[in-house]
């Protein structure tokens, strides 16, 4: 081959990866019409792509993961009635507790803490939400999902804050706004 159609096969080779690599970093804001988006890092490229917004979703699992971490990290705690942590809680005191380490204010009480969480269907609940135990007659218990079929609550006096499968379908469901 001789110089010149090597160069242009080069110079034919470099405008394509180009465009490939333009590609790239091109996405669709709208049907038929492109915008340019923030550049993406390759190999070929040393620039770090600033990471994309969190959704709505994500950050909600973020913050229910947050709650689930605070309220673990009072394993052992004992109940005390009346108890608001940090050492000693009820049931209402944790929720309070961990919710409030979060800038989220709760009342000390499980029946009020249900008046103030958006209520929903347990095949909507994740980690972070509130489960309300009742009787028929009124809410007399609360405990932080974890997930799994799981709680984390301060159960009774003599016990300790600990999780604990649900033992009941007898509960209700609120999420923390």
């Amino acid at each position: 081959m001789s110089t010149t159609p090597r160069r242009t096969l080069m110079s034919a080779l470099t405008l394509i990866g180009a465009l490939l690599f333009a590609a790239t970093t091109l996405t669709v804001s709208a049907p038929g019409a492109l915008a340019a988006a923030t550049p993406v890092a390759s190999a070929s490229t040393s620039t770090a792509t600033a990471p994309a917004p969190m959704t709505a979703r994500a950050r909600a699992v973020a913050f229910g993961a947050r709650v689930v971490k605070i309220a673990s990290s009072r394993r052992g705690s004992p109940y005390v009635y009346g108890g608001s942590g940090p050492h000693r809680f009820d049931c209402s005191g944790l929720t309070m507790w961990t919710f409030n380490r979060l800038s989220r204010h709760l009342p000390h009480s499980a029946a009020a803490q249900y008046g103030r969480t958006r209520h929903i269907r347990a095949r909507d609940r994740r980690p972070g939400d509130l489960v309300f135990f009742h009787d028929g007659g009124g809410i007399y218990h609360v405990g932080i999902y974890a997930g799994h079929n799981e709680i984390w609550h301060a159960p009774y006096p003599g016990a300790r804050v600990r999780k604990e499968r649900l033992w009941t379908r007898s509960v209700y469901y609120g999420r923390v706004r």
